[in-house]
């Protein structure tokens, strides 16, 4: 099913169905509390005009089945939670429903460290919120690990939990594995912020 998916960065002429894509995505949590402030920061970001993404989509037979955001280091990812940090920021991460378990979100997910690598990132991050457990599997399995220094509480309650991943040679290949990656992501925005690289204010939500 993986060999006939393209990853590539997303037209101009793909941002409604990049839109439907997500909406459908995140459709799941419309029953939670938190949905409707929660839609109405989606859409804002998915029409927002002028900010430096990449927009990276896959696409299978023509129609695409899964989209990701990625923010470079430095672009405010978040309208009011954390900014300016000195790492690359994976944001709407969205799969279509009936493309799941078929490796498409672990396929944009390493397309994001990719190009986190090869722009010079050592870090790349995002955030989630417990609500999203599927998402927090694929995460893990991927190698991030809780960076709750980036926590923040948007107004409606939900607490939005920051995860790092250390970019190194490999995803496991380091000297310590799993428990020297943690003890670096950890230090990473402690390192950020006495560098002066990283800031932080108060809320929104992700994927």
């Amino acid at each position: 099913m993986m060999s006939n998916l393209a990853i590539r960065d997303a037209r101009d002429d793909e941002r409604d169905a990049i839109r439907a894509l997500t909406l459908a995505a995140y459709a799941d949590y419309a029953a939670q509390p938190f949905w409707q402030g929660f839609r109405r920061t989606l859409l804002a970001t998915l029409d927002a005009q002028g900010v430096p993404i990449e927009r990276i989509v896959a696409e299978r037979a023509g129609r695409l089945v899964g989209s990701v955001w990625l923010y470079p280091p430095r672009a405010q990812a978040y309208v009011h939670g954390p900014v300016s940090a000195s790492w690359p920021e994976v944001r709407l991460m969205a799969v279509a429903p009936d493309a799941r378990g078929q490796g498409i979100g672990a396929a944009l997910l390493r397309e994001c460290e990719r190009r986190a690598r090869l722009g010079g990132a050592t870090t790349l991050g995002l955030h989630t919120h417990d609500a999203m457990r599927a998402a927090i599997r694929l995460y893990e399995r991927a190698g991030f690990v809780r960076a709750p220094e980036l926590d923040f509480q948007p107004p409606s309650g939900v607490l939005v939990k920051g995860y790092l991943l250390l970019l190194g040679d490999d995803r496991g290949d380091a000297p310590g594995g799993g428990d020297a990656r943690e003890s670096e992501a950890a230090e990473a925005p402690r390192r950020a912020a006495a560098d002066g690289d990283s800031s932080r204010g108060g809320p929104t939500e992700q994927q």
